[in-house]
């Protein structure tokens, strides 16, 4: 017997229904993937399988003793207490005991103390449910949580690393999570596969993480204009498939409409077509017309684009020996990077190890506290920042994006904020509405809005993909992609971190930043195959190696690096002159041996810069 069955579920909270006569069977050690739009009901679909919210109509069939637990992506005001007391409530009665155990054991030299424990120790002993303790401390590890801090003091990605804790303790029948991924860093996040993968729970999870579902789902189930469809197999597969039935769909309702408007067609023919019409044919045509009328239009894809302002000069942000510490801890020491035009650059390391605080470094946001950073010329930056900081919750949407004005500018073209606003699937009424009733992938979704809608040369993204959509992901990958300015990027989306950046910074610990090239993965297979380098070297090697980095350049070279930048910057400037004096309209006008005198000095600019820049970068290196 399947472990729960839903028959021809309906659910609506008002118009269109949520769900409509949805059928839905869970077997055991099933994993599945739960996909679709933000908005669609799939974190309601959670509620209906814990039975939080009944159905309006339908049938749910749940095996006798089942247990379902569920992490939500919400955080209930109502809950309080230790991290520790918090994740064992997840136990039940057993993890009250354990809690008991935990605060009473550390207070032996208390005689009620003592007493409390021992009773603790008793009901854990009847219980055989020692292992649990275990389990907790895992969690609490692995997730970095203190398990003596107060749940109420925490940050909201704190707090719900904490529910996520109390829901994998459990060990349930069928274990629900809503977006598990969202505020786990990356090795959080690959800990958590590996540890759900370990189980014998079945797996019913929301995630906008597709490496996430890649590896772990064996089925997938997408939420859509209120009809649950199943897709067996992976993601990729599903993908596939789904394709080919949205075309086969696009084309069945081509032609049914080609097919309704013939027939309102011949309906509205005069006195003679009333006369030879059939009753049968006037009832195909009224029953077209319904369900034309209950057909329910698909979700729009986001339509976005990046505007560009002119280019950067060729370097961007030149950092040497940048430190910064909080309270005597390194956050960045002597770190040195130059990022050129063009350069995606993305930074790798775990929460809270100071990811922001170099981007805040770089942007000149900070100052360091010791070496010295430099920006380069014609810098147009635009930053997406993950505490939406830059967002009024309480302006409305229109207000946040236009400040006040009926329209925008996008790539010198006005634009009314309306229909700027629907290309980032805003409805008109979703427009007019406060920021603060906006669900996550909203937030992010305006937050870009507010971003593109002026020129950019350099793009900073802080965290931008949490919460949004696979399609909506799909499309601002291939923009980052084909963006010809310099991205910096924060992101703990493998996928998306592996498509989009040439190289990448990796937080090493006590400040240690080191760089490598390519995505995820390539960052994955150097670093490893460094660490086993270093440690099959002979010492000499390595006292060989630490000397020539430690070779230092003779005083005359130094200078001539030191002038490099500010030569590279005065070229630059002439070149770009050259180049809008040249792009005037009655430019051509000009007598031929002034442009030809033009176009010469231009090559020369040309050829000195690249001597410029390689020789910079023969010094540097």
């Amino acid at each position: 017997m399947s472990l729960v069955t839903l028959r021809d579920i309906t659910l609506g909270f008002g118009h269109p229904t949520l769900m409509e006569n949805i059928n839905l069977r869970i077997e055991e050690g099933e994993r599945i993937a739960l996909l679709g739009r933000n908005g669609c009901g799939k974190s309601t679909l959670l509620k209906l399988l814990t039975k939080e919210i009944l159905p309006d109509s339908g049938e749910i069939q749940f095996r006798t003793g089942l247990v379902v637990a569920r992490m939500s992506q919400d955080v209930a005001g109502d809950i309080s207490g230790t991290n520790y007391a918090v994740i064992a409530s997840g136990l039940g009665e057993i993890g009250q005991h354990i809690n008991d155990y935990h605060q009473f054991s550390r207070k032996i030299d208390d005689p009620a103390s003592m007493d409390r424990m021992h009773l603790a120790q008793e009901k854990i002993d009847s219980a055989n449910a020692w292992h649990y303790i275990q389990r907790i401390e895992i969690v609490l590890s692995k997730l970095l949580l203190n398990g003596d801090e107060d749940f109420r003091s925490l940050s909201g990605g704190q707090s719900r690393r904490v529910l996520l804790g109390r829901a994998l303790v459990q060990e349930p029948n069928i274990l629900l999570l809503d977006e598990p991924t969202n505020h786990l860093d990356i090795s959080m996040i690959e800990w958590l596969e590996d540890f759900l993968l370990a189980q014998n729970t079945s797996l019913v999870f929301v995630s906008h993480d597709r490496r996430f579902v890649r590896r772990l789902a064996t089925r997938i189930i997408e939420l859509e204009r209120g009809q649950l469809t199943s897709w067996p197999g992976d993601y990729d597969e599903y993908r596939k498939n789904r394709e080919l039935m949205l075309s086969a769909e696009l084309k069945n309702e081509a032609l049914e409409d080609k097919k309704l408007a013939a027939e309102e067609s011949w309906i509205r023919q005069g006195i003679k077509a009333r006369r030879t019409r059939n009753e049968g044919r006037v009832r195909a045509l009224e029953e077209l017309r319904r369900q034309r009328q209950a057909r329910r239009e698909r979700v729009g894809n986001v339509n976005i684009a990046i505007q560009q302002s002119e280019r950067s000069g060729k370097i961007v942000i030149e950092a040497e020996n940048i430190s910064y510490a909080y309270d005597e801890q390194p956050i960045v020491k002597d770190f040195s990077i130059t990022i050129m035009r063009g350069d995606k650059i993305g930074l790798l390391g775990p929460n809270g190890v100071g990811k922001t605080t170099l981007l805040r470094l770089l942007l000149g946001e900070l100052g360091p506290q010791s070496g010295r950073l430099k920006h380069g010329t014609r810098l147009d930056i635009a930053y997406f920042d993950q505490q939406r900081a830059q967002l009024d919750d309480n302006a409305t949407v229109i207000d946040n994006l236009a400040l006040g004005k009926d329209s925008v500018t996008i790539n010198g073209r006005e634009k009314h904020v309306i229909g700027y606003l629907q290309d980032f699937l805003f409805a008109p009424d979703r427009a007019r509405s406060p920021v603060n009733a906006l669900s996550g992938g909203e937030k992010n979704r305006l937050l870009l809005a507010k971003m593109f809608c002026r020129p950019s040369n350099v793009l900073v993204l802080d965290e931008p993909t949490n919460d949004l959509d696979f399609e909506t992901l799909d499309l601002l990958e291939q923009l980052l992609v084909d963006y010809s300015g310099t991205l910096l990027l924060i992101s703990h989306d493998r996928s998306f971190i592996n498509d989009v950046v040439t190289s990448t910074l990796s937080f090493e610990g006590d400040g240690v930043i080191d760089e490598y090239v390519g995505g995820y993965d390539d960052w994955m297979r150097q670093r490893t195959a460094a660490k086993a380098e270093k440690k099959s070297a002979p010492k000499t090697a390595t006292a060989k190696s630490r000397v020539t980095k430690q070779t230092k350049l003779s005083y005359k070279l130094q200078r001539e690096l030191d002038e490099l930048p500010q030569k590279i910057e005065q070229l630059e400037q002439s070149q770009q002159a050259l180049h809008d004096s040249m792009a005037e309209p009655d430019y051509f006008k000009h007598a031929e041996e002034d442009i030809a005198k033009d176009q010469k000095k231009l090559a020369e600019i040309d050829s000195e810069l690249e001597q410029a820049y390689s020789r910079w970068e023969e010094l540097d290196a």
